[in-house]
């Protein structure tokens, strides 16, 4: 092991580490939103609307990111729409993310019992004040694990970036082995920085819900 090789471009690996966090948290805020829209839409059963989001989703996922990266980099342009590599890297993971969250929170608003939304209703809550909060807190709750699991596998699709020339971890890694053949002291950082990235995050989440857990939701 190079300890001075792997000094020298620490740095380096520290600025894509950045740029791969910056970019795959975007991505996830929107896959958030995008999931929420539509697992709402499936969860009231909107005639038109659930159809074209089921097609999303089945069409979001199984696909791979990869592919949707390419489409979006290359092939949006010819129809003008042009996007920069870190834009569209974030509508990557926000179409990709967007069919996971969906699913994983509508299972959870359907685990909450129909009592709950006839009991707002007796209550006087309207649609949206039952969704929001009664129904959405409950739903959320019961999702985090299944939210922890998807931020953790969007966070690491983001190593495929590198196919679209961005500066990201894995693009580093394979820039530093083709230039100096130093395939271990690469390897090495790399997985040390993701590590970095989602280690914490795993902890997080499982804190969150057992934080959750105890104070009644979820169960």
């Amino acid at each position: 092991m190079n300890w001075e090789f792997i000094e020298k471009y620490l740095p380096l690996y520290q600025k894509a580490a950045v740029l791969t966090v910056k970019i795959g948290l975007l991505g996830i805020v929107f896959a958030i939103l995008v999931g929420l829209v539509c697992a709402v839409v499936l969860y009231y059963r909107v005639n038109i609307a659930r159809q074209i989001v089921s097609f999303y989703i089945e069409l979001s996922r199984n696909t791979p990111l990869l592919v949707q990266l390419f489409f979006i980099y290359y092939g949006l342009p010819k129809i003008g729409f042009a996007m920069s590599a870190e834009q569209c890297g974030v509508a990557g993971i926000a179409f990709l993310g967007g069919s996971y969250m969906a699913e994983a929170l509508r299972s959870g608003l359907e685990s909450v019992e129909p009592i709950q939304r006839e009991s707002a209703k007796s209550l006087g809550m309207n649609s949206v004040q039952t969704m929001r909060y009664v129904i959405l807190p409950q739903a959320v709750s019961t999702s985090i694990p299944a939210f922890v699991a998807n931020i953790i596998f969007l966070l690491k699709e983001t190593s495929v970036f590198s196919a679209i020339s961005l500066m990201d971890l894995m693009f580093t890694a394979k820039d530093l082995i083709g230039l100096y053949y130093k395939t271990t002291e690469s390897l090495f950082l790399l997985v040390v920085f993701y590590l970095i990235i989602l280690l914490p995050v795993s902890l997080l989440g499982s804190y969150v819900e057992r934080r959750v857990r105890y104070a009644g939701f979820g169960s």
